[in-house]
Parts: structure tokens; sequence; C-alpha cells
């Protein structure tokens, strides 16, 4: 009978899961961000068919490829929009090419035709030309199959068309709210900021609680900071992207310079971070290791990482005089947890890991400036 319950609330916390996962999908698909490309993505494909049977010759006849131009290049920047553009273009030109030059030598057969995909596939990994490898195949199967025996109206047409969409899909993510996505960059610093100063202070409490500690959840964090920080170096470098070629960066402006700076100094504190975690969880759990944290350094040693992680959670933007007192008070913490553990007689035969932890906490308080 209890088994059956287990296995019931099994799948009730599978299934809760599922949903939870599902709700999270669908509200990434409904961000303020993605409504906003999605509402100029509609109007520059409206504008883009709209202008479409004002094109010159044979290529007012293929009006669908207008707005298929104008969603190729549209891009959450406008530096993003400007190079998917561009390489899609591209990649249609060496398409187009590659279909004359299968047209010029023989009749289609499939022999030819998967050879030619193949060199298509092959062009697309030149250097620069990045989505627009894609479009290589592509353009060259649509000018075989759609231009029938009449390719030169339709690739000229394709090509046109393609064009103006591209054209007109910069023009409308230039002209209508460039984005810019300062604020996820600076949030995801001061999250990262938080994160890493909240695991110093867990490490902290770890040496104050009786051991083995309850508490071991800062213990299976490495990797979940690795991904933060990642994901804050990502978000920095979209925030880099949308300033260029955006005229609201006039408007707005920000130092992403330092967001760089600090988003370095993040990763080292990151790296000496994780170090110390897994010296610190093998103490404590691991058989059979060679070190240990003596009992007498763990009050100073918990001191000093609380002030450390304290110093490491302040906002960048939080107030000098605020920032030069955690610096102080940090440093004088792992200043007097090194003068304690350098007075300490050792009577074990294994060396004290608290030595690598202070090493690694010397280590952050370089890395994390007071202005930063």
């Amino acid at each position: 009978m209890g088994d059956i319950h287990v296995l019931r609330a099994a799948r009730q916390s599978r299934g809760s899961r599922l949903l939870k996962n599902a709700v999270a999908g669908v509200a990434s698909a409904f961000t303020l961000q993605r409504l906003v490309l999605a509402a100029k993505a509609a109007l520059a494909a409206g504008l883009a068919f709209a202008v479409a049977p004002l094109m010159p010759g044979s290529a007012a006849d293929y009006p669908y490829y207008a707005p298929l131009g104008a969603l190729v290049s549209m891009y959450h920047n406008v530096a993003g929009s400007v190079r998917q553009g561009i390489q899609a273009l591209a990649g249609l030109a060496l398409g187009i090419g590659l279909a004359f030059a299968l047209v010029s030598i023989s009749d289609p057969s499939p022999l030819a035709v998967a050879m030619f995909m193949g060199i298509g596939i092959l062009l697309g990994g030149l250097p620069r030309i990045g989505s627009g490898s894609d479009w290589i195949p592509t353009a060259a199967l649509l000018v075989l199959l759609v231009g029938g025996s009449n390719p030169d109206d339709f690739s000229f047409g394709y090509l046109i068309q393609m064009g103006a969409g591209v054209g007109i899909g910069i023009a409308v993510n230039f002209l209508v709210f460039p984005p810019l996505h300062f604020s996820a960059a600076a949030s995801s610093l001061a999250d990262l900021r938080l994160a890493l100063g909240g695991q110093l202070a867990d490490m902290g409490a770890a040496l104050t609680e009786k051991w083995p500690p309850v508490h071991e959840d800062w213990s299976r964090r490495s990797e979940e900071l690795a991904v933060a920080a990642r994901t804050v170096r990502h978000l920095v470098e979209e925030a880099d992207a949308s300033r260029r070629a955006n005229p609201r960066s006039k408007l707005h402006p920000r130092d992403v310079d330092l967001d760089y700076r600090n988003l370095r100094d993040l990763e080292r504190v990151t790296f000496h971070i994780q170090d110390m975690t897994e010296v610190l969880s093998d103490v404590i759990w691991a058989e059979d290791v060679p070190y240990m944290v003596p009992l007498r350094d763990s009050e100073p040693l918990a001191a000093a990482l609380n002030a450390t992680g304290e110093l490491v959670a302040s906002f960048h933007d939080s107030d000098e005089p605020a920032q030069r007192r955690l610096v102080a008070a940090a440093n004088s913490a792992v200043e007097a947890c090194m003068a304690a553990d350098s007075r300490l007689i050792r009577e074990d035969a294994g060396v004290a890991a608290s030595e690598s932890i202070l090493l690694s906490l010397h280590r952050i308080l370089r890395a994390v400036r007071p202005a930063s």
C-alpha cells in the first residue's frame, strides 16, 4: 500500500514539474521583448508586401518574397538586423549563381542536383557568411524548381524582392523603438553578485554549524554559479551589440566597458568560489582527504567568508563610502584569520584547508574593487 502512495506522489510531482515547465515555456514566448519584436516583424512584412508590386520589371510578379526578406532581417538589435540581412542576401546570390552554373552545364538530374546541393553546403562554410549559409542551397533549389524554364526572371525577381524586404526590415528595426538591452545586463550583474555573496555566506554558516551541517544546498551550486556567470556574459554581450547603430544609445548612454570589467571581475570571483566550495565540501563529506579545517580556524574563517560575501553581494552602484567600509571590513576579517592561522600549532599531519580558502578569499578581494 505504501508503494502505491509513493508511486502516486512521484507521478504527481512529475506532472507538476511538467506543468511548471510548460507554463514557463509559454511565458517566455510572450515577454515584452518578444512582443515588440513580433509587432515590428508584422509591420515590416506588411510594408514589404505593400511595396512589392512597385518593384521593376518581372520582380513585381514575385511579391511574396518581399515580406520573407523583411522577416529574415528582423533581429532583436539593429546591428544584428544589418548583419543577418546582408548575410542572407549574400547566401541568396551564391545560391542563384550555383543554380545557373548547374543549368549551364546540363539539365537538372537527381545526381546533378545532389552534387550541387553538396557544393552549396560546402560554400556555407565560407567565413563571415553566417546565417546566409542556409540560403545557398535553398536559393539554388528554388531557382531550379520554381524558376523552371524562366530562371532569369525568377532569379531577378527573387533577389530584388528579398533585397527590398531586407531593407524595409532593417529600416523598421532602426526607426521603430530600436531595442537597448542595458537593464537586463545591469540586473544580471547584480543578481550574480547576490548569488556569489550568498554562496560565501552559506559556506560561512556551514563552518559554524555542527558537522556535518544540516544545510548542504551550497555544496551543489558550483555548476549553477558557472551557468549564471555564462548567462551574465551573454547578456552583457547582448547589451553591447544592442547599442551599435542604435540612435537611442545617444539618449540612454551606458558605460558597457565598465560592465565588461565588472563581468571579468565576477568571473574570477566565481572561479575562486567554485574552488572554495569544492574544498569545503571535501573537508566535510569526503573520506580520506589529506586536508581539514582545524576547529580553531572555523570561527575566524567563517567571519572572513561572511565579510567577503557581504562585500561581493553589494551592488556595483552603491555609494563609494559604503563600498570602502565593506572592503575594509572584509580585508580586516581575512587578515585576522590569516594571523590566527599562522599562530596555530598544528598537531595533525594533514594540510589545513583554511589556507587554500584564505588564498581564494585574498584573490577575491583583489578582484572586487570599491567603485566597480
